[in-house]
Parts: structure tokens; sequence; C-alpha cells
């Protein structure tokens, strides 16, 4: 069966059925190639990775199976061997080109996210936390085991009763001065390590973050806490047994990522060399005296946090290829799946309805968004690890933290839209969008819940924006904020009533509009928090403005990933690849603006100007249908990664295309 042509040319007229009328305007064709060779620079690369996993299809999961978790656990494990054979060392990547190795978390996330969640424990978390919390010293005794694998390792920092909340974490390790150990311990159930990746089964020593105390230099009967410090404790032994003082636990089934070994520790007064302190921030000689190059426990913190930002770019990242492979599937089924039609005439590819269009389009052209974004966020933490500049360094925090949240809040509910339009075959197992939708879930609460790193986000834009105000110089990245106050003009008839398509899609309008919202929004969050603080404190003023706070960070992130996509449209050569994303990126905005009430109650947006708008953004969705096609195939995903029956294209629109029924019939064990 040939898939249907999404051109519109030869669509029925507009029913009540909401199919597309003939004569719609349509964007140019393009290559598909020549849009990948612009997104993807590291393509080989790719190509390579998955031709590994079609030499090795028996580590691909089958979603039908119903795997339990240890067969999957087993398969992981199996893939990370078969990686490191290949010569991929993840550990390297890190290391030596962080490009590479967060776009190997890419790749692997739409091979199996249990996979690419597992490598990124086992490198990013227990091998990043060494190398960018530990001396030289530590760099050397480790290195090479956790990159061959050899040495498994967790990331202990999350507790029974405390996440986010890394400064209030309870375990602690106390100096034994006589000794020269630290002695680690839980003391009480609420700080017993939960959820800790790579601990149920393969884990051999973890990175345990607690609290330091050691004697008081002036003979007092009392520690000195000096904070939340990292430790490196062995918990297993080379036959996997657990050492004494060590007792952990499964933490069994979860909701998805059932390849990953989740397991709760306990430490019973643990015995480890006080050289296992990863000291790159602070240190403690023999005789237990504390000492540190930052000044304050708050800039120590800060700086240990600061070096595992690496963890929420990848999530960025993988995240982001999820999004590429949901909306594949999607396109791909709606442009072949035909539903109803005018009276005796064919039926209708269900792309050609106004509200498939307006459902997925939007979709497209944010996957598309949020790539070029996360290639300004991976160049910015490579600049970073670099330069370690401090202004780099709180940008990269403050943007990782702000992508994170929007690009996986963004990410779950596009896998869900697209579940939805896909019908009742999108709720079939085999065709992955539940077990994506599954698995994808937690990336809104690991590595900081979505909710608190956005809060951290709009802090960051307050502090700025009081420095602004206070006579600081402004800095390159937010000078616009002030500029967007001071020139934004709501009630200029020009630009709160034209409604002529030129206008509606001028980079300069949209751009400076998105800007006006934010600065706008942070205005008015500063003047509430200067209002309530005084009354109700700084905590509970802060709680009580809590929505504005995220809506603040979320249009934030929303205009940098808009002005990236723009910069990514400037950059383009190729007229009609530059046609299809000077059309995407135009929805991504409009649909934003159209979204915001904020718009009209402000008077930016005349009632004439945003009904203009809405039809505008109905038009772009039917002009990107037409082109929806090769729009998917850029992203380059093969059949045997996509691996769902209704969604293949001839391994990404470069073989002829499947019968998708004849293989969803296969699938189900029907003779075809």
């Amino acid at each position: 069966m040939e898939r249907q042509d999404c051109s519109g040319s030869q669509g029925p007229p507009q029913g009540r059925s909401g199919a597309q009328p003939r004569g719609i305007k349509q964007l140019p064709r393009f290559d598909a190639g020549v849009m990948e060779t612009y997104l993807d620079e590291l393509r080989d690369m790719k190509a390579k990775v998955y031709q590994m996993f079609r030499e090795h299809p028996e580590l691909l999961p089958n979603v039908e199976e119903g795997l339990s978790k240890e067969e999957h656990r087993e398969l992981v494990r199996r893939s990370l061997k078969v990686i490191l054979q290949a010569g991929y060392s993840p550990l390297d990547f890190l290391a030596r080109d962080p490009r590479k190795y967060f776009y190997l978390g890419e790749c692997l996330a739409m091979v199996d996210l249990s996979l690419m969640v597992k490598s990124g424990v086992q490198y990013s978390l227990w091998g990043g936390s060494v190398l960018n919390l530990g001396s030289e010293a530590h760099r050397r005794r480790y290195y090479d085991d956790i990159a061959q694998l050899r040495l498994p390792g967790c990331f202990a920092m999350t507790e029974l009763k405390h996440g986010s909340n890394v400064a209030a974490l309870q375990t602690e390790a106390v100096l034994d001065v006589l000794s020269d150990e630290w002695v680690v311990h839980t003391p009480d159930e609420g700080a017993i390590k939960w959820w800790i990746g790579n601990a149920a089964e393969d884990g051999r020593a973890a990175t345990v973050f607690a609290r330091l105390k050691v004697p008081d230099p002036n003979g007092g009967p009392k520690l000195v806490d000096h904070g939340v410090h990292a430790f490196v404790v062995p918990i297993r032994d080379a036959n996997g047994s657990t050492l004494p003082g060590v007792e952990i636990r499964d933490c069994g089934y979860k909701v998805g990522l059932n390849g990953i070994d989740n397991g709760a520790i306990r430490f019973t007064h643990v015995r480890v060399p006080r050289g296992n302190l990863l000291d790159r921030f602070a240190s403690v000689d023999k005789s237990g005296r504390y000492s540190s190059p930052l000044t304050s426990q708050a800039r120590r913190f800060a700086a240990t946090l600061g070096e595992l930002t690496g963890g929420r770019v990848g999530l960025v990242a993988g995240s982001v290829g999820v999004l590429k492979g949901a909306i594949t599937i999607a396109v791909r089924y709606a442009c072949l799946r035909q539903q109803f039609g005018p009276p005796d005439c064919p039926e209708v590819a269900i792309i050609d309805y106004q509200s498939t269009q307006l459902r997925l389009m939007p979709i497209l052209a944010t996957a598309y968004g949020l790539h070029f974004a996360r290639g300004l966020l991976t160049d910015k933490y490579v600049d970073m690890k670099r330069t370690r500049e401090p202004r780099l360094v709180e940008e990269v925090h403050a943007l990782s933290a702000g992508l994170k949240a929007y690009t996986t809040s963004y990410t779950q509910a596009a896998l869900s839209t697209c579940r939805e339009a896909c019908g009742g075959h999108g709720y079939a197992a085999v065709n992955r969008l539940g077990a994506l939708r599954s698995d994808h879930d937690i990336f809104q609460t690991f590595e900081g819940d979505n909710t608190v790193l956005l809060q951290q986000v709009s802090a960051m834009l307050l502090k700025e924006y009081r420095q602004q105000f206070a006579g600081a110089p402004l800095t390159a990245t937010y000078h616009y904020l002030r500029s967007a106050l001071l020139g934004a003009l709501p009630n200029n008839p020009l630009v709160t009533h034209d409604t002529e398509p030129r206008h509606l899609r001028d980079p300069v309008f949209l751009a400076k509009a998105l800007e006006y919202r934010t600065a706008r929004m942070l205005f008015t969050l500063s003047l509430r928090l200067r209002k309530a603080g005084p009354r109700l404190g700084a905590f509970h003023a802060w709680n009580k403005c809590l929505e504005h706070v995220l809506d603040l960070a979320n249009a934030y992130v929303e205009s940098v990933v808009y002005k990236t996509f723009l910069r990514a449209v400037e950059g383009c050569v190729d007229p009609e690849c530059r046609r299809a994303l000077k059309a995407m990126s135009d929805l991504f905005a409009l649909r934003l603006i159209e979204n915001d009430m904020m718009f009209r109650n402000d008077e930016y947006i005349a009632p004439s100007k945003a009904k203009a708008i809405s039809r505008l953004t109905v038009s772009l969705c039917s002009e990107l249908r037409g082109v929806a096609l090769p729009l998917v195939d850029a992203f380059a995903i093969p059949d045997h990664i996509l691996r769902a029956p209704i969604g293949l294209g001839g391994n990404g629109g470069t073989g002829p295309q499947p019968d998708i029924y004849k293989e969803y019939l296969h699938a189900a064990g029907f003779e075809v």
C-alpha cells in the first residue's frame, strides 16, 4: 500500500469533516537528506550506532513480550557491553568531547530509554561525579575501571525524605581522627538513600552525598557540620556481595524504566579512608582541619551542584530524541490512515483534517525548535567546561535547568497527544508510544524536579533584574529585559492592530512580543514580591506568587528557544529547507502568542489581530502538512530503531514505503 500523498493538491472540498480544501498554499518540497545534513553534523556516528543494533537485533527490547525487570536489566547490561566493544567509550566522550556524549544519549533514547539512563548513571552521574568533584588522584584511581565498566557505580544523592532539597540531606560522614577514616551512617529511616540507579544489582561503589562532620577544632563537645559533600563508598565486593554495614533493597517494579536496577541503601557505620572524600572544593587533613578555596558553605554547595549540570544536558538530549521519535510515528501514521470523506469520494488521510494538523504540526515545529535549543545548550556547556568563566557557569546552570524542565514537560504532553492522534492503534504496545510515555515520565522528576528547576530560573532572572536597576552592568544574555520594558509600546496602533501576514510573520515582531511577555512577567513578579515580602516574609511571599514564578521561567525558555530557532533559519542556505524552517519557527512563536491571554489583557494585541493570528496558525499548519513527511524523515530514525509498525517509513525515506497494515498484522501474529 502506498502512503497517502500529503501535498493536499488533490484534497476534497472543505466539508463538515474538516478535510483539507483544494488550492491551499503549499511549501515547496525539499530533500530530507539535505535537511538532515543541516540538522545533524554527527549523523555518521548515528548511522554507525544504529547499524550496530541492526547487527545485534537481540538487544532491541520487544515491548510486546513484557520483559520482567530481571530480563530487561540483563538486556541493558549486554547492550552497554556491546557499545564498549564497538569502540564507543561514553566516559571518554564525557571527558574529552561532550558533544558526542550527549549525542550518543539522544541516539540511545529511541533504542531503549533504560539503556540511555543506565549509561547516564554509570558515566555521567557516577563517573562524572568522580571526575568533576574529585582530584587528579581520584581520576587516576577510578577512571579506567569506570570507563570499561569494570567498576559499576551509583550516584547516591536522593533520600527517602529528601530529594530536591539536597542541602537538607541527613546521611552523615563523620571523621574518626584516630583511624583516619570517615564513618558513613544513615541516622534514621528517612535518610535511607532511595531510587539509586545501579544499586539493586550491579553497583560496586557509590558517590554518596552526606553531611561532612569533623571534631570541633576548639575542643567543643559537638561536631562541626560543614554541609553536604561527596564521598566514594564501596558497597559490594568483586563477587557482588554487599559489604559489611551496607544494606541494599530493590525498589521493585516502576511505572517505566524497568531496565534500571534502582535500589535503596542504608549505611550502618561504614568506614572508608579519609582520601575517599571527593575534595575538589574542600579537603580535610589528618587532624580534622577543614579547608576550602571557597569562603562559604553556600558557595561550596553551589559549586558542587554546578558541576553536575551535565546530567540535565543529557536529559534534554534524550527527551528531544524521544520527541522526534514520537512525532515521526504520529505523522507517518496520519499520512496513511484514511477516515471518512465527502459523499461518493475516497476516504481522506487523517492528516488532511484541520484538527489533526493543529495537533501535530505545532509538535513537529517544537521538536525542531528544541533540537536547535539542545545544540545551543550543548555548545554553552562545552564552552563552560573549557573556560570555567563564572558568568558562563551561571548561565549554563540556568539554561540547563530551564530547558530540562521545559523540554521534558513538553515531550511528556506531546507523547500523549501523539498517542491520541494515532487512535486505537496508538494504544497498542507494539507501536511504542505507550512505552515511551511510561519510560519518559520520570524525566520530569529526576536530575531536579521540574517545578523546582523552573523556580531556579526565575530566581536567576530576578537577581539579574535587581542588579540592572541597582546600576550593575547588563550582561549580554539578559540585557533585553530592560530594553523590552522601556521600548515596548502595547498601545501603538501599528503593533496592536496590524493583521497582515507580512507583519505577523516578521521575526522582529515575534521576537519582540516574546521578549515583552518575559519582561512584563518579570516586572510584575518583582512588584508582587516587593509588596508581599514585608507582610508575609520572603518564603510565604514566594509561595503566594509561585504560579507566576513558573510562568515566567517557561516564558523565558520559550523566548530563548525561538531566538535560537530563528538563528538556525537564518543559517540555512538551502532555500526550500529554509522556507520550511521559517514556517515552523513562525508557527512556534505564533502559537505561544495565541495561547497567552496576557497579550490581549495588556492590549498588546487587539481582538482583530488575535483572530488574524489564529487564522495564520491554521494556515501554517496546513502548509507544513504538505512537507511533514520529509520533515520527520530528516530526523533519520531507521525503521529497526523506531520499531513501530504504524510509523515505519522505509528507513527514514531511503527505501520503499512499507505496507504498515501488513507489518501490523504480522506483529499481531497473522499470516499475511
